[in-house]
């Protein structure tokens, strides 16, 4: 008999759902026992539901499981991965969560909320400690963690180290951001090649506000943003995988260059996080060539989980600038709902 816990993937199908699937395939914590889809497609088995769009070949495991309506799952798992869009998460994650199941979360639609963690576990897994208040103000045995906005992933990792050694004043981000971060099919091809497009809807408000939350701190029963701020540009660029940002930061400690590119290479994880099964090590590769990281180099550095730096130099207007680059749909989206879950795994809290 198994001991590793049983979970459910909501949304399965589409480009999330499908790397949810892709990286529980012989996870050491967690088992697969429920795929759920949309109306259309449940019944049917999930490779011929399925649209494969990854790299490598659907797990067998997978394509043979017949796709559930998505309120079906919630019986059967205490814990469930969701793929789902912010609309559909905003009615149907309390379900699962008033059902006793945890949900991992890569929708957007209860991040703002003070009492639910956007987790990044080699950053903030203190702030997991918010689900018991969660629980008691809502009246629910389970519970909801997000994932952060999948931008805001890796310049978050880089500033934690930067926040701990120096402090943070105000923080200047330009993204560009790869094609995967919309979903598929995405972007018409039409619309994106040989262009830029200047403008995400939604994406700027995030990228301000949510690595502020996650640099917070636990106040009584509420996460406190971090005092500083962040002004952001977010632009869509024809890369299959992969979100860069360049950044400019004012320290509340100048550093040199050299001071921030030695805090960013030895940062590590909190000693929770540490050694989990995704957990990255190195957290942070600092790249000292002086034309990287380049999506196509390093998408997969750390299996995809790494935060990678590069071109840490001095800033004219603040302190200093850099180019932050992380794999978005591993390390920003299902790789890092995956690597939640085995934090609270770890923390105990998954379970009815």
């Amino acid at each position: 008999m198994s001991t590793k816990i049983p979970v459910a993937v909501l949304a399965a199908t589409g480009s999330v759902g499908q790397r949810f699937v892709q990286l529980l395939d012989r996870h050491p914590l967690f088992e697969v026992v429920a795929l759920t889809a949309s109306d259309r497609t449940t019944g049917q088995k999930y490779g011929q539901a399925c649209h494969w769009i990854l790299p490598g070949d659907m797990p067998g495991w997978a394509a043979e499981m017949t796709l559930l309506p998505t309120e079906a799952a919630s019986a059967a798992t205490p814990l469930a991965f969701s793929a789902l869009p912010a609309e559909a998460a905003l009615e149907i994650e309390p379900e699962f969560a008033r059902a006793g199941t945890l949900v991992c979360s890569n929708a957007s639609a209860y991040r703002n909320e003070p009492d639910v963690p956007i987790l990044l576990p080699e950053v903030n897994p203190d702030q997991a400690a918010i689900l018991e208040a969660q629980r008691r103000r809502r009246g629910w045995t389970g519970g909801i963690v997000t994932n952060s906005n999948c931008t805001s992933t890796g310049m978050t990792v880089a500033l934690k180290a930067l926040q701990d050694a120096f402090g943070l004043r105000r923080v200047f981000a330009v993204s560009m951001q790869a094609l995967s971060g919309a979903g598929y099919p995405g972007v018409s091809a039409l619309d994106i090649v040989d262009n830029v497009i200047p403008w995400i809807r939604g994406e700027e408000e995030k990228v301000e506000w949510e690595p502020r939350k996650m640099l917070g701190s636990l106040r009584g029963e509420e996460i406190v943003p971090a005092d500083f701020r962040i002004s952001a540009h977010t632009n869509r660029v024809a890369v299959v995988d992969g979100h860069m940002v360049c950044l400019s930061i004012e320290l509340a400690n100048p550093a040199t260059p050299e001071e921030a590119a030695r805090v960013l290479a030895e940062y590590q994880a909190p000693e929770a996080a540490r050694d989990l099964p995704s957990a990255p090590r190195p957290v942070i590769v600092v790249r000292r060539e002086p034309d990287r990281p380049q999506p196509r180099l390093d998408r997969m550095t750390g299996n995809g989980m790494a935060t990678v730096v590069g071109r840490v130099r001095p800033d004219p207007l603040f302190d200093i600038k850099m180019v932050v680059f992380s794999h978005n749909t591993i390390r920003g989206a299902a790789g890092g709902s995956i690597y939640n879950a085995e934090l609270l795994a770890r923390l105990k809290v998954i379970g009815r």
